[in-house]
């Protein structure tokens, strides 16, 4: 999961491109990076590791000069944790192009071999990232003329669906050129465009990772990029769109609207906030037929995308509302730490509670998923300690079984909680009296409801069916083994340690 942002205009971009990826902070907190052009048509890149208002200090935003840029917050899926992988990643053949990428290459093993051989491209990091833009770098280099036209932007960006697999939204600049941003084929990320307007055929553009960054920074929400489409801006303005893909088919990620994008925010034209609504409203209705035995006495949120849920359950179930616990906001999201051992850390730093609405009581509390279980472990010990007589925990979302390979950090079967158990062992293990799951035909109800055109979600942590249809276990096997190999890499520079080959 990460969040991008690129805009064109007439007016530096360097304050609107930070203050779009301070919104989308919530997509990555691993590293942060923007990369603009000037007049003269020269790159200026800065990116680190750490938090956007860590990364960019005043001389840091003194030195982004120009009218055209791209930003990215991060957290590695494919990858390490790397400050040198951070993005934008850049290529100064042919022209000069910087790219960020927000989603996972299924292919990108076969692709790194083929690169080299056929276009005698390196990449020099385990990024997939890097890897997309040397593809799409080498479709551009078969032209042999300055500047390329729309039309061969759209021909390059079609080649290259035709040679990547996986999830993707993608957004460059390109030097000369301008703008261009593109989405897989079935949509499996987010990418929405926005415009304003600052004088008569002057529009500045937008394109970002969900409609809140548009919000924040007065660019108005034109549409979400289609699946498969490309959209190009000149640097003079002129705005192109063409779908590349052949037989493009949305199918978004349920998990977007589940616990990835900020309830502000619009996907797909659907409410991340209403859609999360709608799920409380399904597994209260849930709880009341198949659960009425049950005496709960107050239902209380793990803060905070679970609180629309719970607040459509407890009127549901005529129940009381209750924060019962004090999120400490300079703690960042657990679900999207880095590791195993900081997650375990950060759940009581996090999280306190309001003893008095726990002693006593027989406690539902509500989530909004149930991972690893590391989360769910911790806070019903807290609860138990603030003195609950039961406590209940109920999933907005239901059990995730399988490892995502499109973007979400959960590429390990064994790291998952639900994998190969029944709801029952899964109680067991969080230490709850009872646990209920949302069903899963429920929660795409939910969240077709906001807009009844689509017809399939990308729903693989669930029920392990991947739309792309080149998953299997030998990919999942290999994918385990990269992240192993990897985070045994960082375990080894954090402690001064050299591995000899």
């Amino acid at each position: 999961m990460c969040g991008i942002v690129g805009i064109i205009g007439f007016t530096p971009v360097n304050q609107l491109i930070y203050d779009a990826l301070t919104v989308l902070q919530h997509r990555g907190q691993d590293s942060a990076g923007i990369a603009t052009i000037d007049e003269n048509k020269h790159f200026f890149l800065r990116k680190s590791n750490g938090l956007v208002k860590d990364v960019f200090i005043n001389h840091h935003m003194l030195y982004l000069r120009g009218k055209i840029g791209i930003g990215h917050v991060r957290y590695p899926t494919n990858g390490s944790f790397s400050a040198s992988e951070a993005q934008p990643f850049y290529v100064n053949f042919p022209f000069g192009i910087t790219l960020t990428h927000n989603g996972n290459l299924t292919n990108a093993h076969e692709l790194r071999k083929t690169l080299f051989k056929i276009a005698r491209r390196h990449v020099n990091t385990s990024s997939d990232s890097e890897l997309l833009l040397n593809v799409l770098a080498h479709e551009f280099d078969k032209f042999n003329h300055f500047p390329l036209t729309e039309e061969d932007i759209f021909s390059a960006i079609t080649s290259v669906h035709n040679k990547i697999r996986g999830a993707y939204s993608c957004v460059a600049i390109i030097i000369g050129h301008g703008l261009i941003a593109f989405r897989d084929p079935f949509g499996i990320r987010p990418l929405v465009l926005g415009k304003r307007t600052l004088m008569k055929n002057k529009n500045e553009y937008i394109v970002a990772s969900e409609s809140v960054a548009l919000d924040t920074i007065g660019f108005k929400f034109l549409r979400d990029i289609a699946p498969g489409e490309a959209i190009y801006i000149t640097e003079h303005g002129q705005f192109f769109a063409r779908q590349c893909a052949k037989n493009p088919k949305l199918t978004p990620c349920l998990f977007e609207f589940v616990y990835l994008a900020r309830p502000d925010s619009f996907i797909d034209k659907i409410s991340v906030n209403q859609s999360r609504l709608r799920m409380g409203q399904k597994l209260g209705t849930k709880i009341s037929k198949q659960w009425k035995h049950l005496n709960i006495d107050v239902v209380i949120p793990i803060p905070e995308t679970s609180c629309d849920s719970a607040l459509e359950i407890a009127y549901i179930l005529d129940k009381p509302y209750r924060q019962g616990f004090v999120k400490n906001r300079y703690v960042g999201r657990t679900f999207i730490m880095n590791a195993q051992q900081e997650r375990n850390k950060s759940v009581r730093r996090k999280l306190n509670v309001n003893r008095s609405e726990f002693k006593n009581k027989n406690v539902l509390l509500v989530d909004d998923s149930i991972v690893r279980g590391t989360t769910s472990k911790q806070i019903v010990s807290l609860a138990r300690e603030a003195g609950a007589k039961k406590v209940y925990f109920a999933s907005a979302s239901p059990e995730i079984r399988f490892p995502n390979v499109y973007g979400i950090d959960m590429p390990f079967t064994n790291e998952l909680i639900a994998s190969g158990r029944k709801v029952e062992e899964i109680c067991k293990l969080i230490g709850a009296d009872n646990l209920i799951f949302q069903n899963l035909n429920d929660l795409i109800d939910a969240v077709r409801e906001g807009n009844p055109n689509i017809k399939t979600f990308e729903c693989s942590i669930f029920n392990g069916i991947y739309v792309t249809q080149d998953i299997n276990q030998t990919y999942l096997n290999y994918l385990e083994n990269l992240r192993n190999n990897n985070q045994s890499k960082e375990y080894n520079k954090i402690n001064n340690l050299e591995i000899y080959n």
